[in-house]
């Protein structure tokens, strides 16, 4: 069901010009626009990121792990959904591999930037992608599973975009999320990303069930690295002028290699059951209640 972004009606239609006040929201760069005075400027996320990161996704280790990792948990989780969307989709290479895993999936994609959909459009053309503002999904009841991977710590309002995923999924359905875990590892590097705060799994957790849902799982993952990133983050995290967005990005074929081997076993580890206390990140997945 489609929520009108100028009266709040609901309603059900294959286009989206409102049956009761007849607006119709405007395209940009022929991506409908839900919120278009953030589509170009806003403070959650650098710019230019995307650009340094479409070619960059499908090699570093980072990316690739916690791609795996997710879809490793929707498999797990949710046995039968017909529909994807993922919220923050950036380029779209989550949203590329979610479809080479599931290619029966309809994907959609939103992007607060319009920088964002220009990229993940050419990445996975049959997707349906629109610029949208994740505090108001103009969506109620529509989508079968809802992705928001490293989304949430960009926005100050995190509980309203929880509910207005909430709101968003269908009965029975669900979320699955990544955020940066540990306060203590708040450095430079955070406020260059534009994060806002980092998750203990206990806040996470909280809020999520606050906006509805009943959590199935928290997992820490890159928990084998941490002391690698611990002390990359001493050496270089505190000092702006030392520290190098591009040489992050830019890992040595060799050692890109070994730590994506190494967190491909921490992997086994988390499908045995494992859970660490600890890890630079956190995937938490949820479901809303058949009755609500």
């Amino acid at each position: 069901m489609k929520i009108c972004i100028s009266c709040h009606l609901s309603f059900i239609s294959t286009g989206w010009i409102c049956p009761h006040c007849h607006f119709e929201p405007q395209k940009i760069n022929g991506f409908l626009s839900f919120a278009p005075k953030l589509a170009y400027e806003n403070k959650g996320f650098p710019a230019d990121g995307f650009d340094r990161l479409v070619f960059l996704e499908a090699s570093h280790f980072w990316f690739r792990s916690r791609s795996k990792l997710i879809l490793w948990a929707s498999a797990k989780y949710f046995k039968k959904f017909s529909n994807f969307l993922e919220i923050g989709c950036g380029n779209g290479y989550v949203l590329s591999c979610v479809k080479n895993a599931f290619p029966l999936l309809k994907l959609y994609g939103s992007e607060i930037y319009q920088q964002g959909l220009l990229h993940a459009s050419q990445r996975i053309p049959d997707a349906e992608f629109f610029q949208m503002d994740a505090r108001d999904i103009p969506f109620k009841n529509h989508f079968d599973v809802i992705g928001a991977f490293d989304v949430l710590e960009h926005i100050s309002e995190d509980e309203k975009v929880l509910s207005s995923i909430f709101k968003s999924i269908v009965p029975g359905g669900g979320i699955l999320i990544t955020v940066p875990q540990h306060r203590f590892l708040w450095t430079h590097v955070d406020n260059f990303s534009g994060h806002v705060r980092r998750y203990s799994a206990k806040e996470l957790r909280e809020k999520v069930e606050k906006a509805g849902f009943r959590v199935e799982s928290v997992v820490s993952f890159i928990s084998f690295l941490l002391p690698l990133m611990l002390l990359s983050r001493l050496l270089h995290g505190n000092n702006p002028k030392k520290y190098d967005p591009e040489a992050e990005l830019h890992q040595n074929f060799i050692i890109n290699f070994i730590l994506e081997k190494i967190l491909d076993f921490e992997r086994i580890f988390i499908r045995m059951g494992f859970r660490a206390p600890w890890g630079g990140s956190l995937l938490l997945v949820a479901k809303k209640d058949k009755n609500k």
